[in-house]
């Protein structure tokens, strides 16, 4: 993905606030927000799953 420079963010701002509006903005942010916490949660959980389900797999192969 190229980089996004300062002329890039600006123009993205400038595009949302147009489509948007300024009162819709903060509202679009939050949910934004929400979104990412649980899409990061929600990947740690899976990662943590899998590190168990490995975990458990040595272990069996251990008591054998």
């Amino acid at each position: 993905m190229p980089n996004i420079g300062t002329a890039g963010i600006i123009l993205i701002i400038l595009v949302a606030l147009l489509l948007f509006g300024p009162s819709k903005l903060p509202e679009l942010g939050r949910a934004f927000g929400r979104t990412l916490r649980e899409f990061k949660s929600g990947t740690k959980e899976l990662l943590t799953g899998t590190e168990k389900e490995t975990q458990r797999g040595a272990d069996d192969e251990n008591i054998d």
